[in-house]
Parts: structure tokens; C-alpha cells; sequence
């Protein structure tokens, strides 16, 4: 009986362990089942992505960068043309036979081997990865290679847009220029993403470097597709048929600048070293910007561009440098515009009242002479401002308005700040304080610092594009306007606006309307009987303007500055803002005021440059035309 017990109970336990057994089994399937439903259906998604990551080889293919053109957009300043580039893709080269394939690839590309083995470093000669050996190859170098290619493993090649400047000349420094990315940029730019969160810049990418090409890089850069094929682990291709998402070109840009304007501009200055601005005073819109010397930006578009871009950055002359908005200067007698508006706006002074000028003024232990050694005699506001009379704006300066109104007059007009202009970089000039001068000189500021502030020397320093708003603002009546260079954007391949540049008023003054209306008086007085009557005698438009003289270094040393505007009293809509600096790197010869209006006379009756100058009357012609030619100091 207690067998039989026995017996039954261990049939019992081996059937518990059975059970036990068994459910351990069904719990290991149940986790196979869920695991295979999470990796087939929950993350399904993400794995399949990595697969095809995986056994995918993805080429970019370069998008077209948009088109720029002038503000009347017919014909484009800027283009892209075809163009090649080069790749090697080192592991496609059979083993032994690297610097044979090099060797010869160099001799097709008309370059060394060493440029290849630069850009081939050991580490990548058994990679997949395409590497670019060469950009801007002809069609016929492609030729040739494809002849040979059987003697050139892992060559490839394809299409590559080159930039072609069209309009080149002064409009380099507008347009700007673009290169290869560096790995600088590289980094900054690397997380810049695109709606699609894709990203826009990678370490092959063509970027602007200056002017409106880097300015607007993001509008004009495109969209770049991609060629996909199927390849085993090791990068070999294992599908024949490519999958493409063609690449989308940028966006194309209508600039405010009018290249009749702009050459006509660009000949009235000549070979001089200087500046010349056309501005809209109602809106701001910038119609010719013009610096000499200027470079031709096609020139960095082969493999030689650091060389290229050595050899002017080290030119005495700085012909990268634009000088109407990144170089500053004395204004010099075009600041007495700026004091004249603030004499009368505080009362400081009555424009009728005379001062007498003797050609000079005693003060501490200097003498401070006017331009005019022999003096000019009693002069009003308009009069003092018309023959240019320093000894009026000294003593007005000095014991009427003081440093702080003056300085805050000259904040007023926008000087010493940024006018921001769209340009990658710009000068925002400097207007001089009491309290800065103690900071950065541990000296009290004098009299004779007002003295020298009032007539535009001194610490003082602004650009050609700050005196164009100057006088933007006296034709304006107290408004300034956001100076800027793109009009429209528009779509490449319907050519719709896609936006509109509206314009922005970057100052609004408050000072009374009377008071602006005798400072244009007073300009217009200027010009027709004062200092610049001979140069600017002009029969098609009516001007108001001011010259300035600054002084730089020695006697014989001086900047030349014409600041206008015309038509006088039309209404603003059709007004125009001339400005003219040629620096005293030149030969001295008082050209600014004629290149004025020369830029006037060929704006106002539609004239070229040949035109403009025929047009003038005689006996401004004929200097006009003894002085073409200009020569540049030789220190």
C-alpha cells in the first residue's frame, strides 16, 4: 500500500514539472511573438530606414544657384554655366595601380599629382567615397577622358554649374563673389536646415562670400538632389537603375541697381580711387554703388581662386575693399549741413545775422585759418554755407551749440551707427563725445575739438552711404529710409515676385518742416552761387548740394566730397541723391563736384557717359575732358 502511494505521488511531481516545463516553453514563444511584432510592426519603420541607409549609396546632385539681375530684370548680371567636375573613387582603383591611374588623370586635367595625392590622403585610398580632384573642366577635357577611360578606374565625372559674372566692373563689390566652403564655415553653417529639416550646407557646398551672393546665400543657394543606388556592405553597386530627386535651382533676385546708372556712375568716377553713391531718397532703394578699384569675380572660379584672392587683398589700393560702405572718412564741409540744421532747429542762432570772416580765428595759443586765407567778410547762414566759410561754423560751433548738440545732430542725421544696408559688412563711422575723448585720450575735450568738429575734421568719420542719407534726409524733410539693395524675389521657373522689398524708415525726425526748407534753400543757394557754380552748371535739372574738402596728413593731401540731390524742389518720389568721394590717393584736381554732374546730366536726359559729358556746357566740357585721365599718387 505504501508502494502504491509512493508511486502516485512521484507520477504527480513528474507531471508538475511537465506542466511547469511546458508553460515556460509557451512564455519563451509568447516573447519570440511580441518580439518579432515590435521589430515587424512597431519599430518596423525605423529599421527599415537603417536598411536602406545601409545597402544605400547616396550622390548629391548640385542645384543651380538662383539668377541676379538688375532692377529693370531683362537680362541677368549673374548666370550659371555648365560645367564639370572631376571625382576619384580610390577603392575602384585596382590594387598597385594608384599612382599609374593619378599620374595619367593629372596629365588630362593639366595639373600635378601632387594637387590629386593632396586631396586623396593614404588614409582614404581603399574608400568608396568619391572625392572631387577638379572643378571647372571643360567639356573637351570630359572628352578626352572618356576616350581613356578604360586606362582610369574609378574616374567619374559630372555636371557642376560654374558662377559667370556677366556684369562685372564696379558691381563686383554690390554682387559679391562665391567660393568653396571651408571647414570654418563648414561648422558654423553645418546645422542650417531647409523646411525639410534637411540640410542646406555640406563640406562640398559653393557658398557667397561677399556682397549680395553671400547676403542672400540661403535664397539663392537651391536645393541639391540626390542619386541613389543599391550596394553591398562594402559600397560596391548592386542595382543598375538609380533612384533621382532632381535638384531644385534658388530662388532669383531683382536688385534696386540700375546698370545704366551704375556704368554711368562708374565712367563719371574713372580711375580714380574713391566712391560714388546713387540713392531714392523717398524709399531707400540704391540705384548705382560705385568703388574703384574695383576686381572682375570670375577670377575665382577656377582652382587658382586663393592666389587670385592673395594678390588683391595685398594691393596697395585694397581692391576688394568697397569703399562706399566699408571704408570711413572725414565728411569735412558737407557736415555743415549737419550744423546749419541744427542752428536753426535750436535756435541756437539767427540765420540772418552776420558773421564777420577775416580768414581767421585767434583761440588758446592757435590761429585757425579759413579756407580762404583773406576771409570772406559778413556772411549769413545761406551765404556762410555757399562759399563754405569755416570761420562761420567755428564761432557758431563753438560758442552757440557745443559738442553735445552738435553730436546729437549728427546721431540725428544716422551718423555713427550702422545703416544697415543689406551687405555682409558695413562701417557704422564714429561721431565723437566729451566724455569718450577723456576714456580713450585722458584729455578733456577743448574748444578747438569743437572748433574742428564743426566743419567736418576731427574725430568724425563716416562713409560715403552715411552721406547719401544725410542728404536723403534734408530732401526728405526728416525721414530716413533703410538704404537696400534687393527689390524683388522672384521664382526661377515662373518668374512670379515671390517677395517684395517694402520700404523701412530707419530714422524719423521731429525737427519742424520750416527748418528743412531752409536748409534746402540754402543747398540750392550753393550751387548756384557758391563754391561748386562752375562745375555743377547743369541745364537739365536743378541741384542742391554742398562740397567737402578734407584735409588728410599734409597740406597738399585732401578728399574731395560732392553730396546732392535733384531735382530741387519736385516732389521727393522723383528725387535723387548723388554722392561723390574721391580719396587723396589721387592726384589732387577737385574731380568730385564734376563727376556729379556728369551722373546728374546723364540720369535726368537719359544720356550715356559720352552723351552726358557732350551735353554739359562748353566750358565745363572742356574741363571735364582735360582731366579724364587721373593718376594716382605714387607715395
Amino acid at each position: 500500500m505504501q508502494d502504491y502511494f509512493n508511486t502516485e505521488n512521484g507520477s504527480v511531481e513528474q507531471n508538475a514539472k511537465v506542466v511547469i516545463f511546458a508553460f515556460i516553453i509557451m512564455a519563451i514563444f509568447a516573447l519570440y511573438v511580441l518580439k518579432l511584432f515590435s521589430l515587424q510592426v512597431i519599430e518596423g519603420a525605423q529599421y527599415r530606414k537603417q536598411s536602406q541607409t545601409i545597402s544605400s549609396q547616396v550622390k548629391t546632385i548640385d542645384a543651380q544657384r538662383g539668377e541676379i539681375f538688375d532692377r529693370n530684370a531683362s537680362m541677368p548680371m549673374v548666370i550659371n554655366t555648365d560645367s564639370f567636375a572631376v571625382d576619384l573613387t580610390p577603392a575602384e582603383i585596382p590594387a598597385g595601380h594608384y599612382d599609374s591611374v593619378t599620374s595619367r588623370l593629372a596629365v588630362f586635367l593639366g595639373i600635378s599629382k601632387n594637387e590629386i595625392d593632396r586631396k586623396i590622403e593614404p588614409a582614404l585610398r581603399r574608400s568608396y567615397t568619391a572625392v572631387e580632384v577638379r572643378s571647372n573642366v571643360t567639356f573637351s577635357t570630359i572628352s578626352n577622358i572618356a576616350e581613356n577611360i578604360t586606362d582610369l578606374p574609378g574616374v567619374s565625372w559630372r555636371s557642376k554649374p560654374v558662377r559667370n559674372y556677366v556684369e562685372t566692373g564696379s558691381i563686383s563689390h554690390v554682387v559679391g563673389y562665391v567660393g568653396d566652403i571651408t571647414k570654418e564655415e563648414v561648422k558654423v553653417m553645418y546645422n542650417i536646415t531647409d523646411k525639410d529639416k534637411r540640410r542646406v550646407y555640406t563640406n562640398k557646398s559653393i557658398i557667397g562670400k561677399t556682397g549680395v551672393e553671400k547676403q542672400y546665400d540661403l535664397l539663392l543657394q537651391g536645393r541639391q538632389g540626390r542619386e541613389s543606388r543599391t550596394v553591398d556592405v562594402r559600397g560596391h553597386i548592386l542595382s543598375d537603375t538609380p533612384i533621382v530627386e532632381p535638384p531644385q535651382m534658388g530662388k532669383n533676385l531683382v536688385l534696386t541697381i540700375d546698370m545704366r546708372i551704375q556704368e554711368l556712375a562708374e565712367k563719371a568716377l574713372g580711375e580714380r580711387v574713391g566712391a560714388a553713391v546713387v540713392l531714392r531718397p523717398s524709399n531707400g532703394e540704391v540705384l548705382a554703388m560705385v568703388s574703384y578699384p574695383f576686381y572682375d569675380q570670375n577670377l575665382f572660379n577656377d582652382d587658382n581662386a586663393s592666389t587670385q584672392y592673395n594678390k588683391l587683398a595685398t594691393s596697395p589700393n585694397k581692391p576688394l575693399l568697397n569703399r562706399a560702405v566699408n571704408a570711413a572718412y572725414p565728411p569735412a564741409s558737407t557736415f555743415k549741413i549737419i550744423m546749419s540744421t541744427a542752428m536753426l532747429a535750436e535756435k541756437a542762432f539767427s540765420s540772418a545775422k552776420d558773421i564777420d570772416c577775416s580768414g581767421r580765428v585767434d583761440y588758446g595759443n592757435r590761429i585757425f585759418h579759413c579756407h580762404q586765407k583773406w576771409g570772406h567778410g559778413k556772411l549769413n547762414m545761406k551765404e556762410a554755407l555757399a562759399q563754405s566759410c569755416d570761420v562761420y561754423y567755428w564761432i557758431v560751433g563753438r560758442d552757440f551749440l557745443g559738442v553735445d548738440k552738435i553730436s546729437s545732430y549728427a546721431k540725428e542725421f544716422g551718423f555713427g551707427e550702422s545703416l544697415d544696408i543689406d551687405l555682409p559688412a558695413q562701417q557704422s563711422g564714429f561721431v565723437p563725445t566729451a566724455p569718450w575723448k577723456e576714456r580713450r585720450f585722458h584729455q578733456k575735450w577743448l574748444g578747438g575739438d569743437t572748433m574742428n568738429m564743426s566743419i567736418g575734421q576731427g574725430y568724425t568719420l563716416v562713409t560715403p552711404l552715411h552721406i547719401a542719407n544725410m542728404v536723403a534726409m534734408v530732401a526728405n524733410e526728416g525721414k530716413i529710409y533703410r538704404p537696400h539693395l534687393l527689390k524683388e524675389v522672384r521664382d526661377p521657373a515662373t518668374n512670379d515676385v515671390i517677395e517684395e522689398v517694402k520700404p523701412q524708415i530707419l530714422h524719423e525726425s521731429n525737427i519742424d518742416e520750416a527748418v528743412w526748407r531752409e536748409v534746402q534753400n540754402a543747398m540750392r543757394y550753393t550751387i548756384t552761387d557758391g563754391t561748386p557754380a562752375f562745375p555743377l552748371n547743369n541745364k537739365v535739372v536743378q541741384i542742391a548740394g554742398k562740397t567737402g574738402t578734407a584735409e588728410v596728413g599734409s597740406l597738399d593731401h585732401w578728399h574731395s566730397w560732392m553730396a546732392c540731390y535733384a531735382p530741387f524742389n519736385a516732389p521727393v518720389e522723383e528725387q535723387v541723391v548723388v554722392v561723390v568721394l574721391v580719396e587723396a590717393a589721387n592726384e589732387w584736381e577737385w574731380w568730385a563736384p564734376y563727376a556729379t554732374n556728369i551722373i546728374f546730366q546723364g540720369i535726368f536726359a537719359n544720356q550715356t557717359y559720352d552723351e552726358a559729358v557732350q551735353a554739359l556746357p562748353a566750358n565745363v566740357r572742356d574741363v571735364i575732358r582735360s582731366r579724364k585721365h587721373s593718376s594716382v599718387r605714387q607715395e
